[in-house]
């Protein structure tokens, strides 16, 4: 049975619930009931239509749960309403589902929260990361958000900052993460860009754009992380670069800057210097201080630090560092950088190893013990 199927459906078929008047929380217990009966059913009979097929027993599922909680009146509605069995129209509602769960009744966090959770397919573990708060925290914002939707009618839209906040999110999860959502992030900012003439809109596409078209060099055959200094810039999709980077100027012309453009211009010109030693940092900590402004972001103000210790040289960027919290993640390994940086060699090993039992993956996790053993082999005994 392909899995993949079974995710790439859910958004949609969870939408067609919403819409037929199921309230978010029953729809989406209701659907997973469904991928739970496909789970064991698909095996030895898949079905040719299996949209149409998770959509009928979702409703199903949905109606035998309203049955049992509304009043008789009401349960006889709803069973003239079940769908006949059959073919589902090929209507893609993902975009659509990402405006409905950002309700107004919703803070952004919770919405963004819910939405990664229930339509972007994130763990909560994953979603805490990045919101840099404990899993526990995480979840209880998540159940709060279900509370607050369950009964509400989805007939009012969130607000385009609300998705743009959860595509991004997607797309950082499924660029750096365990599942691969990278392809479906860009997808859905394209048709928003074609639906939403702004020009945060148009950044977001242009930074995932650009990220997008170095991936093939940000590992090395054994799975290995290769950093942004030693990746063979002959592999960057030049095609996509000038894609994303025609995108950026565009938006830019506008004079209605905002983060994702900042960052957007970061990344261009990341893209467009041919080797590492000509990358134009002054610009980049530049574009930081933008970006520094308008989010007030501390990550931003660490990723800053490195260009700091890039355009100014290494002590200038451990001052930089120093005004931060050394409890942000990475701030450990930005400070191993700046320190190697700086020939304190000895600091600077024992500070990679320090990051490396910190790392949130495996991949940077056994990137940050290599440059603590190649420190170590190169210190002076």
């Amino acid at each position: 049975m392909d899995e993949a199927l079974l995710r790439g459906l859910t958004p949609s078929v969870l939408a067609v619930l919403v819409r037929r008047g199921a309230d978010f929380a029953a729809a989406e217990d209701a659907v997973q009931d469904a991928l739970v009966e496909a789970v064991r059913v698909w095996p030895d009979d898949e079905p040719r239509d299996p949209k149409g097929w998770l959509v009928t027993v979702a409703w199903r599922r949905f109606l035998d749960a309203t049955r049992a909680d509304t009043a008789r009146r009401r349960r006889e509605d709803l069973v003239d309403e079940e769908p006949a069995p059959g073919p589902a129209p090929a209507v893609d509602d993902t975009l659509q589902l990402y405006f409905l769960c950002a309700h107004p009744s919703l803070t952004p966090s919770s919405a963004v929260a819910l939405t990664l959770r229930a339509v972007g397919g994130l763990t909560t573990r994953q979603i805490a990361q990045a919101y840099l708060v404990p899993e526990a925290t995480m979840a209880q914002r998540i159940s709060r958000a279900k509370r607050t939707v369950s009964g509400v009618r989805f007939d009012r839209n969130g607000d385009v900052a609300t998705v743009l906040r959860v595509l991004y999110l997607v797309f950082n999860e499924g660029y750096s993460g365990d599942v691969d959502l990278v392809a479906e992030a860009i997808r859905l900012t394209r048709r928003l860009a074609a639906q939403v003439d702004h020009p945060e809109v148009a950044g977001l596409l242009a930074l995932m754009l650009l990220h997008h078209a170095r991936r093939a060099a940000r590992t090395a055959p054994d799975g290995s992380l290769v950093p942004l200094a030693e990746q063979d810039r002959g592999r960057w999709d030049t095609r996509v670069i000038a894609e994303g980077v025609a995108i950026l100027q565009a938006a830019l012309a506008r004079d209605r800057l905002g983060e994702f453009q900042a960052q957007a211009a970061i990344a261009a010109l990341h893209a467009d210097a041919l080797t590492a030693e000509e990358t134009d940092w002054v610009q980049i900590v530049e574009w930081y201080d933008e970006l520094a402004r308008l989010t007030g972001s501390p990550v931003v103000r660490l990723n800053r630090a490195v260009a700091v210790g890039e355009a100014d040289g290494p002590r200038a960027g451990l001052a930089a560092l120093a005004a931060l919290d050394d409890s942000l993640p990475r701030h450990t390994a930005v400070a191993a950088y700046l320190h190697e940086r700086d020939g304190d060699l000895v600091k600077a090993a024992r500070l990679y190893a320090e990051a490396a039992r910190k790392a949130p993956d495996l991949a940077e996790r056994d990137h940050l013990t290599r440059q603590a053993a190649r420190l170590n082999t190169l210190r002076p005994r």
